[in-house]
């Protein structure tokens, strides 16, 4: 990404109101996915890549869209992997 892209990660908020327009919760997510029921919670200030592809999946739109900054070229999780 360049400087003038927009690294603004979706508001917490909007990802939740986002899931519930889909008749989804984060409990649902998450026991279907086979975690524990509070589990994807945590990715609204917790990253983590399955987590967020999981909630990237339910919403129709990749992690990278949902969180840039998670993903830039100079992030953290991309110095991880």
């Amino acid at each position: 990404m360049n400087r003038n892209e927009d690294l603004t990660d979706w508001h917490p908020e909007t990802i939740k109101a986002e899931i519930h327009k889909r008749g989804l919760s984060f409990r649902s997510l998450s026991v279907q996915a086979g975690y524990q029921k509070d589990s994807l919670k945590s990715v609204l200030r917790t990253p983590c890549r399955p987590y967020q592809q999981i909630v990237a999946d339910a919403l129709g739109v990749s992690p990278e869209t949902i969180w840039p900054s998670r993903y830039a070229a100079h992030s953290y999780m991309n110095k991880a992997v």
